[in-house]
């Protein structure tokens, strides 16, 4: 369980509009709130944006939503924990008004499915980068099938850190959930590049309307 929570904010955007959407930037396992904001400058719109640091410390400089116990599969009991933690300074760092767009790599794209999955109403688009699902009902679910919210999910097929089998069960997830755009990459692994951040960027204005 993670007993203490120690959240930081890289920093923010420059729209100041209170009812702005705002970009949530969730790194993954052993990463830290300084390794997204760079995604953010590819993206359409000057959205203000936000980037929490994991509560879990693994050494200085290295940080987790949650402890690894199968990989790809993360325990429900501490994903929740780490999402009620999120959820929380979100409250208090975000404007109510404003719908958030998580954008979620690997262990971060875990958590992204878990905003969603948890309050989605407060959620414009989600965005999942390398990343995977907690493998049991969460509290909106049902909800999900009847509102399909979009989503954005874009993978490696050379990836060695998430298995095929997380792939699978996330993309069928997404299938029976959501409105679901899933991008697979060629001679891509467990990492983003261009093609990925081109396709991030049509997903907001294509999908969302924001340019």
């Amino acid at each position: 369980m993670i007993s203490s929570i120690s959240f930081s904010t890289a920093g923010a955007g420059q729209n100041s509009k209170t009812n702005s959407p705002v970009v949530v930037l969730l790194h993954g396992y052993g990463a830290n709130e300084q390794d997204l904001p760079g995604i953010v400058q590819s993206l359409p719109g000057s959205l203000a944006w936000v980037s929490p640091r994991a509560p879990l410390v693994l050494q200085p400089g290295s940080y987790a939503w949650a402890p690894i116990t199968v990989p790809g599969n993360p325990n429900a009991i501490e994903a929740a924990v780490a999402t009620d933690q999120l959820w929380k300074w979100i409250d208090e760092n975000v404007s109510s008004e404003s719908q958030i767009i998580p954008i979620g790599f690997s262990q971060g794209g875990m958590m992204a499915t878990q905003l969603l999955r948890t309050r989605p109403e407060r959620i414009l688009g989600t965005v999942i980068l390398a990343g995977f699902n907690v493998d049991s009902n969460q509290p909106a679910d049902e909800n999900l099938k009847t509102e399909l919210p979009q989503v954005i999910y874009c993978y490696g097929l050379d990836d060695q850190v998430v298995s095929a089998a997380a792939v699978e069960r996330l993309t069928n997830w997404l299938e029976s959930h959501t409105t679901a755009t899933v991008i697979s990459y060629r001679r891509l692994g467990h990492s983003v590049d261009e093609r990925v951040l081109d396709d991030v960027s049509k997903f907001f204005t294509k999908t969302l309307g924001i340019r």
